[in-house]
């Protein structure tokens, strides 16, 4: 194998790892029985399964750091790479930090939580969409699709904005609004996969093919 795609393809193991794991909390117990329509991705990690969910987001996490690692190796864009590191750096803090247990009250970890959340579901559709012209040049069909998973992550999160609004008007709860287990995970699957896309391109073409952008 070229040393020129083992980087992004190691990236990408250990993303479909993270993936794999997040799936099997979804469809085994004692995780199963938690709604993915109304509960948040971070639920599964008040209960005993918290080392699955922390396992996942770490190699989502180091998937991540070595796919924007070899972007930069490349030098494919400084404002993707550093969008990147702020995407990998809230995910290390949604794992240092768990979410708010409500049947306990709230807490200054959980309120971390959740703001390294909305940072890491912003950073990362915007990262991409700062890579996807240098590392897709000359292939216009992987760049819009890189751009358009990207840019639909960005509309799930923006139904959450809409619920803040709607909340400040004297609506219900932004969290009432919208099914907030599905929204949550629609930005995050968007955005994972529009990641996804980018390391296609770089196992693809190699550094010596890329025009940085």
């Amino acid at each position: 194998m070229e040393p020129d795609r083992r980087l992004p393809l190691a990236g990408l193991v250990a993303l479909a790892g993270g993936i794999g794991m997040f799936l099997a909390l979804h469809v085994l117990p004692p995780t199963s029985d938690i709604s993915p329509v109304r509960r948040t991705l971070s639920e599964y990690a008040l209960g005993t399964s918290k080392w699955a969910f922390d396992l996942a987001v770490v190699l989502i996490a180091l998937g991540s750091a070595l796919v924007f690692a070899e972007l930069l190796r490349r030098g494919h864009g400084r404002v993707a790479v550093a969008l990147g590191a702020v995407w990998v750096a809230s995910l290390v803090l949604v794992v240092v930090f768990t979410k708010t247990n409500w049947s306990v009250g709230p807490s200054i970890g959980g309120t971390i939580h959740r703001y390294a959340s909305v940072t890491a579901f912003l950073s990362l559709p915007l990262a991409v969409l700062a890579a996807a012209g240098a590392v897709f040049p000359a292939a216009a069909a992987w760049r819009w699709l890189a751009r358009l998973l990207s840019a639909a992550s960005l509309l799930w999160f923006g139904t959450i904005v809409v619920g803040v609004v709607n909340m400040a008007m004297g609506g219900v709860s932004w969290w009432r609004f919208v099914p907030l287990g599905l929204v949550e995970r629609m930005i995050a699957g968007f955005g994972v996969a529009a990641l996804a896309v980018l390391v296609v391109g770089l196992v693809r073409t190699g550094p010596r093919a890329a025009i940085p952008r």
